[in-house]
């Protein structure tokens, strides 16, 4: 596998994008099954996934502990430098860090990584930067896209 850990933000990229607020202030993120299990598979041939968002749920930390994934970070502005912290512990350097952000918040984490993605609907001034533009969308298996080309299945 070249690219050793997989970073992932959430909102745009692991959902939809939409936040979904109930009447006593409840949020509510969908996730895709279908990126679900690419992260399981991720993670069973040796890779290591991270969330890296700029908000903070504990949606995502329940949905991170379903999938088995124990790298969470939550309110981040700088998502490249949390790349390059998760690549000295896991003894690699951000060349093999790939990303899958959908926005320009996420610019200096696509700039970094060794591969970066998007899905098709991210923010169109994003996609000059990224190797990959996905064809799927946001929450709609564009993690799993991403995946299937790292492990060589895809694309």
């Amino acid at each position: 596998m070249n690219y050793s850990i997989l970073c992932l933000d959430v909102d745009g990229t692991l959902t939809d994008g939409k936040v979904y607020m109930g009447n006593n202030g409840e949020l509510l993120k969908a996730f895709n099954i279908k990126d679900g299990y690419g992260i399981c598979q991720y993670i069973k041939a040796g890779g290591i996934v991270a969330i890296i968002t700029g908000r903070s749920s504990k949606i995502v930390e329940n949905r991170a502990m379903e999938l088995g994934i124990s790298e969470i970070y939550q309110n981040i502005t700088n998502k490249a430098q949390v790349m390059e912290l998760l690549a000295k512990k896991y003894h690699t350097t951000i060349a093999n860090v790939a990303y899958v952000g959908d926005d320009m918040n996420d610019l200096e984490a696509v700039q970094a990584a060794g591969i970066s993605f998007m899905p098709s609907d991210g923010y169109e001034g994003l996609k000059p930067y990224v190797f990959v533009v996905l064809n799927h969308k946001g929450g709609e298996g564009a993690v799993r896209e991403a995946i299937d080309w790292l492990l060589g299945e895809g694309m």
